[in-house]
């Protein structure tokens, strides 16, 4: 069975930063892709960052030059960096990957941010 752990939220203040992590398990195939997304109380999921692990990198206009997403290939780990972080990125965020012709969503992990 797939299982994506994400760790690394926190309650911070403004301008601080956090390391999210997602652990991922129980994989046959290895990770095409993968993507952090943010959901905020009243709010659509967005995507945050995506890496297509073929050279493109993409980062929504408000993560572009505060996030960075990155993995640990070897230990199945996908990362997001995120700096200078402000209010509105308080939101529930996701770890998703996929794999063959299937994609994996993690359980989300709450990031909040205070003044």
């Amino acid at each position: 069975q797939v299982q994506l752990v994400e760790s690394g939220g926190d309650s911070v203040q403004a301008g601080e930063s956090l390391r999210l992590s997602c652990a991922v398990s129980g994989l046959i195939g290895g990770i095409d892709r993968h993507g952090w997304y943010r959901q905020s109380p009243g709010k659509q999921r967005e995507l945050v960052a995506l890496d297509t692990r073929i050279g493109d990198i993409h980062y929504a206009d408000f993560a572009r030059g505060r996030f960075a997403i990155s993995s640990d290939n070897a230990n199945n780990v996908v990362l997001l960096q995120m700096n200078n972080l402000k209010l509105e990125d308080t939101a529930v965020y996701y770890c998703h990957i996929w794999s063959g012709a299937k994609d994996f969503w993690g359980h989300g992990i709450q990031v909040t941010v205070s003044s």
